[in-house]
C-alpha cells in the first residue's frame, strides 16, 4: 500500500493547527478561567480568614475592654461606697460633737444662771441678815453693827486655843512690817483702838496693824500675819445657811442640825 506522504503531511499539520487552535482558543481561556476562580476563590477564603481574625481580635479587645470597664465600675462603686461611708461618719461625728457642743453650753448656761442666781441669793441674804442685825441692834442696845463686830472679834482672839497664839505669836516677831487687819465696814477709830489693845494684849507684844476694808469679807473681820490669820465672818453663817437650804433641797428634812462658825486660824 502506498502511502501519500503529502496527505500525512497535510493531516500532521492540520492536527498541529487544530491543536493549537484548541489550546489557544478553548483550553487555554478555559484554564485561565479555571485558575482566575480558583484565585478568587482563594482570595475570598484569605479574605474570609482575614476578616474571621479580625473579628477574633476585635471580640477579645471587646472582651478585655469589658473586663476592664467591670473592674472599673467595680473599683468606682468601691470608692464611691468607701467615701460615701467616710462622709456619712464624718457627718454622724459632726452632728454628735454639735450635740456635745450644745450640751455643754445648756450645761455652762444652767451653771452660769446657778451662780448668778445663788450670788443674787447670798447677797440678798446678807442685805437682809445686815439689816436684820443693824435693827435688832439698835432696838435691843444702843450700838452699832461695827462695834458689835469688833467686840465679837477681840473675844474670839482672847478665846484662842495655846497653839495658835503660838503659831501667831512666832509670824509676829519674825514679820517685819506691819500686821494686816481686815473688815468688812471702815471700822471707827474707837474700834480700831480697842482691837489693837487686844492684840497687844493677847500677844504680849507691841503689835503695828494697818487696817483695810473689804467689803468681800461679809461683815467680818481678818487678821493676817506672815501668811496666818485669824478671820470671823457673818459669811461663815451665811454658808452654814446655804449648805442647809441645798441640804433641805436635796435631801430629807431630818437631818441634824448645822453648827455655827466661829473664828478661825489656818496658814493662807
Amino acid at each position: 500500500m502506498l502511502v501519500d506522504w503529502f496527505t500525512v503531511a497535510a493531516q500532521i499539520t492540520n492536527f498541529l493547527i487544530l491543536v493549537w487552535l484548541l489550546n489557544r482558543f478553548l483550553y487555554k481561556p478555559i484554564l485561565d478561567a479555571i485558575d482566575a476562580r480558583e484565585k478568587r476563590i482563594a482570595d475570598e477564603l484569605a479574605s474570609a480568614a482575614a476578616r474571621r481574625a479580625e473579628a477574633e481580635t476585635q471580640r477579645t479587645e471587646f472582651q478585655r475592654k469589658n473586663a476592664e470597664f467591670d473592674r472599673q465600675r467595680a473599683a468606682l462603686m468601691s470608692q464611691a461606697t468607701s467615701d460615701a461611708q467616710a462622709e456619712r461618719a464624718r457627718l454622724f461625728d459632726a452632728a454628735r460633737n454639735a450635740a456635745a457642743e450644745l450640751a455643754n453650753k445648756r450645761i455652762e448656761a444652767l451653771r452660769s444662771d446657778a451662780a448668778m442666781l445663788n450670788g443674787e441669793i447670798r447677797r440678798r441674804t446678807q442685805q437682809e441678815t445686815f439689816a436684820i442685825a443693824r435693827k435688832a441692834l439698835a432696838d435691843l442696845a444702843t450700838v452699832s453693827l461695827e462695834e458689835r463686830l469688833a467686840d465679837v472679834f477681840v473675844r474670839r482672839l482672847r478665846d484662842l486655843d495655846p497653839h495658835t497664839k503660838t503659831l501667831l505669836a512666832e509670824a509676829l516677831a519674825s514679820n517685819a512690817g506691819p500686821a494686816l487687819l481686815r473688815s468688812a465696814f471702815d471700822l471707827p477709830e474707837p474700834q480700831r483702838a480697842l482691837i489693837t489693845a487686844a492684840l497687844n494684849e493677847v500677844f504680849a507684844a507691841d503689835v503695828h496693824v494697818r487696817f483695810e476694808t473689804a467689803p468681800d469679807l461679809v461683815g467680818g473681820i481678818e487678821f493676817t500675819v506672815n501668811g496666818y490669820r485669824v478671820a470671823w465672818s457673818i459669811g461663815d453663817y451665811l454658808a452654814s445657811l446655804e449648805r442647809r437650804v441645798g441640804e433641805l433641797l436635796n435631801e430629807p428634812p431630818e437631818r441634824p442640825p448645822v453648827s455655827a462658825a466661829g473664828a478661825t486660824a489656818s496658814p493662807t
